[in-house]
């Protein structure tokens, strides 16, 4: 969890980070942009992105989300750094546009 942290804030300077539900929330500049938080069923970490129904990417799921998407990561396996780069910067260039 420290290390998607850590990768999220990363991206870009103007990412900051908060706690909203309960859960670590990123905003860039005054819009959220993800949250961080694990999986009740799976106990499995995911990435959460905000504006992920206009976001197509393979490994984004939405399942009964209307608005939201999420990237699961497999904390048994090493971090998909390409995947959630792509992803996060997808995010972010909603944003920028």
């Amino acid at each position: 969890m420290l290390t998607l942290r850590d990768l999220i804030l990363q991206q870009d300077p103007d990412i900051s980070e908060t706690r909203k539900y309960g859960m670590p929330c990123f905003y860039y500049r005054d819009k959220i942009l993800c949250y961080l938080w694990v999986d009740k069923k799976t106990k499995e970490p995911y990435i959460l992105m905000v504006e992920g129904r206009q976001m197509d990417h393979p490994k984004l799921e939405a399942g009964d989300r209307a608005r939201m998407k999420i990237l699961r990561v497999d904390p048994n396996k090493d971090l998909p750094l390409d995947t959630i780069d792509d992803v996060l910067k997808m995010g972010l260039d909603l944003y920028r546009e």
